[in-house]
């Protein structure tokens, strides 16, 4: 089993809203995002897709694009970005998913020797970004994390290593370590997987390591529209 991960697609099936007014690298980004998934991943494989899924607004509007997954190879986990404002109860998103597609939010699923969790994670107050407000919600998220690790001990029977997803980064833009990194590494995980971040990207983003553990920044158009392999 492979695993890999792609993030914020912003799929809009129905042109509602295209992505290529964003820049050239959005052009055609589906299709690309497609043939480069229907080349790599096989039926064994898993694919991450860490937030800002879809442009839709309800819950009915997103059915044409998970359509766009529903026939591509291996099993798909998703988690909820900035963006996904379609995403209502876990319940009714899991209701209208494609069969061997997964929603996470702050809970965990095993997975052959894996096991996945995560949230959504939010900026690490800084800057601009340091208010109270701001606090607030990161304060919060850091709950959220520390659910969606409980859950995944819980799965661990047999030394299962825990890949965590989150759609902010988890750490400020100088990749230095934060309460996320420091609970991360508390609870051993393995791999970590994020989005969200567009236009120019630091290359170190892309791909570093914190305390011993690798993260992965996954956005479709740093990415390039391809998938990443995370193991």
């Amino acid at each position: 089993m492979k695993i890999y991960s792609i993030s914020d697609l912003h799929l809009d099936i129905n042109n509602s809203k295209p992505m290529d007014i964003f820049g050239p690298v959005w052009h055609g980004h589906e299709t690309k995002v497609a043939a480069d998934w229907k080349q790599k991943v096989s039926p064994e494989d898993v694919v991450i897709l860490a937030g800002d899924y879809s442009w839709a607004m309800k819950l009915n509007q997103v059915v044409p694009d998970f359509d766009f997954i529903k026939d591509l190879p291996g099993t798909k986990i998703i988690i909820r970005g900035n963006h996904d404002y379609w995403w209502s109860s876990l319940s009714k998103v899991r209701e209208i998913l494609p069969e061997n597609c997964y929603a996470l939010q702050n809970d965990a699923i095993k997975i052959g020797d894996y096991i996945f969790c995560g949230n959504r994670g939010w900026l690490i107050p800084q800057g601009k970004q340091d208010t109270e407000e701001n606090r607030k919600l990161y304060a919060r998220e850091v709950i959220r994390l520390e659910l969606s690790l409980q859950a995944a001990k819980k799965l661990q029977t047999n030394n299962e290593k825990i890949i965590f997803i989150t759609h902010y980064p988890p750490f400020n833009n100088k990749i230095e370590p934060s309460e996320y990194t420091r609970i991360l590494k508390e609870n051993g995980v393995y791999k970590v997987v994020f989005a969200h971040l567009h236009g120019y990207i630091n290359p170190k983003m892309l791909y570093n390591e914190i305390n011993g553990i690798k993260y992965y920044l996954t956005s479709c158009d740093a990415v390039k529209n391809t998938l990443v392999e995370i193991e």
